[in-house]
């Protein structure tokens, strides 16, 4: 697993109640890590919001096509996009959805994430073995608790800002 000193390998994400920090496991998905680097340092996914929240289930976000609060937000096109950049292949592997855990969402294609991904609300293991685990949450879960709910949420939450750690 991905040490927790990585900080090239540690997302910081900014929320109304505060921040989130995700440890990256590059040696498990080192294609959607790398992406998800890639667009934290283009600012990409800055205000992008939450536009799937499932009670019990996973908050989704990461749609930085359609999904930006500053740009052309549109909140029934949000989750249809992802970024300019080609989908990865599937790393699929044995580490279970378990809560706090982020996943990379797709279509019914496994090898069509691009941007999107969710964190689990909860042990989710009826998704393991079928989209690619590429991160937890090591602080900050109780912020992530805290996104309002709804497919899409009336008013939804964004991700203020999206950081690699060892940036800073």
């Amino acid at each position: 697993m991905a040490d927790s000193t990585d900080l090239d390998n540690t997302i910081i994400i900014t929320l109304r109640d505060g921040p989130v920090t995700i440890q990256l496991l590059h040696d498990v998905a080192p294609l959607h890590c790398a992406r998800m680097k890639e667009l934290a340092r283009a600012g990409a996914y800055d205000n992008v919001a939450f536009h799937r929240v499932i009670d019990g289930f996973m908050a989704q976000t990461g749609d930085v096509e359609n999904g930006n609060m500053e740009k052309d937000f549109n909140i029934r096109r949000a989750g249809t996009g992802g970024s300019d950049l080609p989908d990865l292949p599937a790393e699929f592997s044995k580490l279970p959805h378990d809560r706090g855990t982020l996943g990379a969402a797709r279509s019914s294609n496994p090898n069509s994430a691009n941007s999107q991904f969710f964190i689990n609300f909860s042990d989710n293991h009826f998704l393991n073995g079928q989209y690619t685990v590429y991160g937890r949450v090591v602080s900050g879960m109780e912020h992530v608790d805290k996104i309002t709910r709804g497919e899409p949420p009336m008013n939804p939450d964004r991700m203020i800002s999206v950081k690699v750690a060892g940036d800073a």
